[in-house]
């Protein structure tokens, strides 16, 4: 079923401010579930009791964590001062009790038995993820000059907070890497000889 128009307008909101891709999902998926919480009423025709409600009903009947809560309700705030432009006064609700856990993390024995179940290029991608410490999004947006074979590093860009930063590269991935990108620029090389050729 494709987008209703009036969520794509909020997704073009989101992109000429400037947002990053994680975050327009995250306000795209909390506005949807408000306007649904809602029994699809156009949200320029509810105002504070309705997000009240919303958030209210996220605290008490799906006992999400605070920041969970926060996140939603930072959503509901955009989608009114910024795409509406109606600015909301105090919203008092039930505020979130459920605390945010650490993940559980793995040990390498069960990171080897998890990577003897993948194969090429998801058994690469998370062999990345784990031995350099990055995020999903942005492993999948590494491009080669971000990958210093020489340094052992690997280069983040707009990461978190829109930053750039440095990370180590596993020694345990290069073999597999450097024959990945050797096979890329072999297929770029053919597709534009391919091109060019008269």
């Amino acid at each position: 079923m494709p987008p209703s128009p009036f969520m794509e307008m909020i997704r073009n909101d989101i992109r000429l401010r400037g947002y990053s891709m994680r975050t327009e999902k995250t306000y795209l998926f909390w506005i949807k579930q408000f306007i649904l919480f809602n029994e699809k009423r156009h949200p320029s025709s509810m105002g504070i009791d309705e997000i009240k409600a919303f958030l209210t009903y996220l605290a008490v009947n799906r006992h999400v964590a605070v920041n969970t809560q926060k996140v939603a309700l930072n959503a509901v705030v955009y989608l009114y001062h910024k795409v509406l432009d109606k600015p909301l006064g105090e919203i008092d609700f039930a505020p979130a009790r459920k605390q945010r856990h650490l993940p559980t993390t793995l040990d390498p024995r069960e990171i080897r038995a998890i990577l003897s179940h993948l194969t090429h290029p998801q058994q690469l991608i998370v062999s990345i993820l784990y031995g350099s410490g990055l995020r999903v999004s942005e492993c999948l947006r590494l491009r080669v000059q971000d990958v210093c074979f020489d340094r052992m590093a690997i280069t983040v860009r707009n990461g978190k907070g829109k930053k750039d930063r440095q990370t180590l590269l596993s020694q345990s991935v290069v073999a597999d890497m450097k024959e990945t990108i050797a096979k890329a620029l072999a297929v770029q090389q053919k597709t534009v000889q391919a091109r060019y050729r008269p």
